[in-house]
């Protein structure tokens, strides 16, 4: 298997994670947004 395919399916499997998981999801939406605010 190829780093290619690992990083696919480990993003596949991240986003499906998501996706069932509403806490994580709001979570991380946080997380983006307060690293994304400190940069400006």
């Amino acid at each position: 298997m190829n780093k290619k395919k690992v990083l696919i399916t480990a993003i596949g499997m991240g986003v499906t994670y998501l996706m069932k998981n509403k806490g994580a999801r709001d979570k991380l939406k946080n997380a983006v947004q307060s690293f994304t605010k400190k940069r400006h």
